[in-house]
């Protein structure tokens, strides 16, 4: 892949979607069913539902299993082909999804949702963008909200050729510098031979 279609985070994801030409299976990341981190998290959830965002959301599942839930989403992703589809498959959605930049959130988005979730985000970014956006996830996150991070952990010190870039756990503890704690941790085998799936829950006390 040429080196410079990761800083084009645009190009790159609207072309993927593209030429997946509404298969599904053309796309690595998409299950076509909620995230396992989301579903968990929902099963014991004991507070009521509030203001939710969905950080690159890819084809919906997510947001709407949070919608069904009563909460109300906001859904965005960088691909407009990726917000079309979901449109396509959720035509009485609640949720609303919009086309929109992780670099370049509104104002009014700030600290505005009692929960975010960012599932293969960070992963799918450069290394050299990844603290960057962490930063912009962890701005999302209002007082005593919750963000949800699903990521591949990179069991070594050397990256590996992406996408994706998988990330290690002292990397991801940027979230904390942004006043996030880690209240929930867990591992599990991934879909990629050779990386554990590290699910985290952090808190904004």
């Amino acid at each position: 892949m040429p080196d410079a279609q990761p800083n084009h985070p645009d190009e790159l994801f609207e072309g993927f979607y593209r030429r997946a030409g509404r298969d599904a299976e053309a796309l690595p990341w998409a299950r076509m069913a909620p995230s396992p981190i989301v579903v968990e998290w929902l099963e014991g959830l004991r507070s009521p539902a509030g203001d939710a965002v969905i950080v690159a959301c890819g084809l919906g599942d997510d947001a709407e299993a949070l919608a069904v839930h009563g909460w109300k989403v906001t859904a965005f992703d960088i691909a407009p082909t990726a917000i079309e589809w979901c449109l396509d498959r959720f035509p009485a959605t609640t949720v609303r999804y919009v086309v929109g930049d992780l670099f370049e959130l509104p104002r009014d988005w700030i600290g505005a949702f009692g929960l975010v979730v960012e599932v293969f985000t960070i992963q799918s970014l450069a290394p050299e963008a990844q603290e960057r956006a962490m930063a912009r996830i962890a701005s999302l996150v209002g007082p005593g909200g919750t963000l949800l991070v699903s990521t591949m952990e990179r069991p070594g010190p050397s990256r590996e050729a992406g996408p994706p870039w998988p990330v290690s756990r002292a990397e991801l503890d940027e979230f904390t510098t942004h006043g996030l704690d880690a209240v929930r941790l867990d591992r599990a085998p991934s879909s990629w031979e050779g990386y554990d799936l590290l699910n985290v829950e952090y808190r904004r006390f």
